[in-house]
């Protein structure tokens, strides 16, 4: 064995008692073999990688035996010798994990000299190696560029560029494909079979999807609350989960091949193993479907092109432009979930910002209830402004740190001068709270107090504070583990029946547009490519870029 880890216990001193985090782990992996580590957030599974790594803080207290062949204990060896070297990791966020002030090309090969002796022309020659080994195009371009300047399935190549420095033998993978879209993510996954294959790594990969661990892993262990509760073979525990908890991270999972009324949640599974989620039948579908075409449509898009100016070097004449979108046109009936998809830079999120006015296009035009948003002045507009509200991808980042949740969802009613009095505000914040699945004392609390699927819901509650019409859902689920994610998308569908919401629901995720919406538009570099209802599209899709999108979906 490359890798044997027996009984490894992880605890947090913290003010209200020590937090047993892992709780006597043992695993082990094999030259060349990827185990898969499975779980939802919280479950132990990034905590377990960084102590392989030795990246614990330092009140965590470690028990354990780690033997790392052929050395016979890994936390024997100093940091500098194994880490990098002998063990290294691909981290989940590469944005955060790359240094934004340093070019790519400088962080690689302060990587590469770290662990070898090379002079700075060798170290050069070994990153652009590198990078062309990791199928990043131009790698003269990217040695160059800042982090910010790449996409994320580049950031995320950089980053596995900069593990490979050391010439690791096993390489800890921890949520790696995490928010890209489905033909990045298998981009990604072949690369890392490739590498495997070639360099005969061993990987330890980490996922909250199934799907993606049936695509990349050999033997899987699922971890729930610090413990292993299951374990065997891919297809052994895919294909005939034993424990309840893996059944549920199976159930949970959108189907690109049919629809539910509610996804089944992990806790529904822990609840009742027979659960058993009801399919929505045709019938319901086709009456749905006629009712919203009864209504004049609330959003019309009409030949919608969007131009980005490109910065140039000041020493430079003329100007360059991105056409980001280009002569989009659709509509959006009342009550209608309306998807749309495409890869990462297919221009979803800027016609959804232009949907909501956040962005004004270059050329066509808005139109909200039969007026042109375009043509409308901006005091005519403001009214309409709280009627179109957009729930943002990352919440973490579109709510103010230093400003407690209840305030938040306060902000826009006294704005707007709703509920006719402050009284009647507060108790509209506690209702809305309440709606979302958190508590009303909750109000007082700051951003950082609350999980990733908890601030998603903050979000949501913050939108819905104006009571608006159109909800432009960017990407809400994208970053959230599996069981999050059925939570958030049943509480949107219960939303829009109480609240009678219209969305403009933007994801890369077939699965999920499956799950949730009406109609879709595919996007491919800022036009159309298909248009039509989700079953169609997907079930025989004729267009050969649609082809490509579901062919990338993992464990589909």
């Amino acid at each position: 064995m490359l890798l044997q880890i027996h009984d490894l216990s992880i605890a947090f001193p913290s003010e209200r008692g020590t937090v047993l985090a892992v709780k006597n782990v043992s695993l082990h992996i094999a030259p060349g073999e990827t185990l898969g580590l499975v779980g939802e957030s919280g479950s132990g599974k990034s905590v377990t990688a960084l102590s392989i790594m030795g990246l614990l803080p330092r009140p965590a207290e470690v028990s354990g035996n780690f033997q790392f062949s052929p050395t016979p204990k890994l936390e024997t060896l100093k940091p500098e010798t194994c880490r990098g070297k002998e063990i290294a990791m691909i981290f989940q966020e590469p944005m955060t994990s790359l240094n934004p002030v340093f070019r790519c090309g400088y962080q690689i090969t302060e990587a590469i000299r770290l662990h070898q002796r090379t002079t700075a022309s060798q170290a050069r020659e070994q990153a652009l190696a590198l990078f062309g080994k990791v199928k990043l195009p131009d790698p003269q371009r990217i040695f160059r560029a800042y982090p910010h300047e790449l996409s994320g399935g580049q950031k995320q190549r950089v980053m596995i560029a900069m593990a490979l420095a050391g010439q690791p033998r096993l390489l800890i993978a921890d949520e790696p494909t995490t928010a890209l879209d489905v033909t990045v993510q298998k981009a990604i996954l072949d690369l890392l079979r490739e590498l495997r294959s070639d360099a005969g790594l061993a990987m330890l990969f980490i996922s909250h999807d199934l799907g993606v661990i049936a695509e990349i892993a050999d033997r899987v262990l699922v971890m729930r609350q610090g413990e292993i509760v299951e374990a065997g073979s891919v297809a052994q525990v895919l294909e005939n989960p034993a424990h309840p908890y893996t059944r549920g991270l199976l159930a949970c999972r959108p189907s690109l091949h049919r629809k539910v009324r509610r996804l089944p949640t992990v806790q529904d599974y822990l609840n009742d193993d027979t659960v058993q989620p009801v399919l929505v039948r045709e019938r319901e579908t086709a009456e749905r479907r006629a009712d919203l075409l009864r209504h004049s449509p609330l959003l019309e898009i009409k030949n919608l092109s969007v131009q980005y100016p490109v910065r140039r070097h000041f020493l430079e004449t003329g100007s360059q432009w991105v056409q980001a979108l280009q002569d989009v046109s659709f509509e959006v009936f009342p009550g209608e979930i309306f998807g749309l998809a495409g890869e990462s830079g297919c221009g979803k999120t800027t016609l959804g910002r232009v949907a909501s006015r956040l962005l004004q296009p270059s050329e066509g035009a808005v139109w909200y209830r039969k007026l042109n948003l375009e043509a409308l002045p901006a005091k005519d507009f403001r009214p309409l402004r709280r009627e179109i509200q957009m729930v943002f991808q990352d919440p973490y980042s579109s709510l103010n740190p230093r400003m407690p949740i209840g305030e938040a969802l306060l902000e826009g009613m006294r704005a707007y001068q709703l509920h006719g009095s402050e009284r009647r505000r507060q108790e509209m914040t506690a209702e809305l709270l309440k709606k979302v699945g958190l508590e009303a004392d909750h109000a007082r609390r700051l951003p950082h107090e609350f999980s990733g699927g908890q601030r998603q819901r903050i979000c949501l509650a913050r939108a819905l504070a104006l009571e608006p019409k159109l909800l432009v859902c960017d990407e809400v689920v994208s970053a959230l583990d599996v069981s999050v994610q059925a939570d958030i998308l049943n509480l949107l569908l219960d939303l829009q029946r109480d609240f009678g919401l219209t969305y403009l629901f933007v994801s890369h995720d077939l699965s999920v547009i499956r799950q949730m919406c009406d109609r879709v538009l595919i996007m491919r570099q800022g036009r159309v490519e298909a248009l039509g209802h989700p079953e169609v599209l997907f079930e025989n899709p004729e267009n050969e870029y649609v082809r490509a999108l579901l062919e990338a979906v993992p464990g589909k």
